[in-house]
């Protein structure tokens, strides 16, 4: 089977369903990170199946019908995971893929333009320094991060990028109930309130995945986010 039908099928069974353009897409943005990945760190995941289910589908579970005409940032985006397979899933969401490491953000411009896709940018940054950064702050409808660091740590990357009324979507594996817990008091200092956990099952996987919605329903605090590396080294809230 071709990387698209592996994709249209276990898309399906996730209830999700892809037009011929962002079949082609997903598959070029496939063979794009197969072929980069030879000289370049990226993912430990290239065979068709698992790069399907494991990178873009789940990335698509972070996926909500009113994201269309609404921006994105994607924090320590990696590889574009989720903002890319969001951004082609959903072509009228404005997507910002944010990084500290500019090698992985060539990759992710090669890919854009190879793509076609519009509304959908690369910024070289830390999470800590784009929260401060007055064209970022408080700028998004949504924020979204997949495995970048543990909830006390993550909502202050992130949260401080959301505006009033947006949300913050944190993808995480099994041990989102302890993140919670543990994150809970970071969240509520940066102006979040956490929302939702909800389990989700990727085909064929029983790996204890969670989506995670927080909403920003105050401002974060002028002193948040602290200088790059304070957050990893000392999490809001820790006891």
């Amino acid at each position: 089977m071709t990387f698209a039908e592996i994709l249209a099928e276990k898309g399906a069974e996730a209830g999700l369903s892809f037009t011929p353009l962002q079949l082609e897409q997903f598959s070029r943005y496939y063979e794009l990170l197969v072929e980069t990945n030879k000289v370049m760190n990226l993912t430990a995941i290239t065979e068709p199946e698992e790069v399907a289910v494991k990178h873009m589908v789940d990335s698509l579970l972070a996926y909500e019908a009113e994201m269309a005409g609404k921006t994105l940032a994607d924090v320590g985006t990696g590889a574009g995971f989720p903002g890319v397979p969001l951004k082609i899933y959903c072509p009228e969401l404005k997507v910002t893929l944010i990084d500290s490491l500019g090698k992985r953000l060539r990759f992710l411009q090669q890919v854009i333009e190879e793509l076609g896709v519009k509304g959908i940018r690369c910024e070289h940054l830390r999470a800590e320094d784009a929260g401060r950064d007055k064209k970022h702050r408080e700028k998004y409808d949504y924020v979204t991060a997949r495995a970048v660091a543990r909830l006390s740590v993550l909502s202050e990357y992130c949260l401080p990028l959301a505006k009033k009324g947006g949300q913050f979507i944190a993808l995480k594996g099994s041990k989102f109930a302890e993140e919670i817990t543990e994150g809970e008091a970071a969240v509520k200092i940066l102006g979040g309130k956490i929302l939702s956990a909800e389990p989700v099952k990727l085909p064929g996987l029983d790996d204890g995945r969670a989506i995670i919605k927080i909403a920003k329903i105050k401002s974060t605090p002028a002193q948040y986010p602290r200088k790059a590396g304070t957050p990893e080294k000392q999490p809001l809230g820790a006891k």
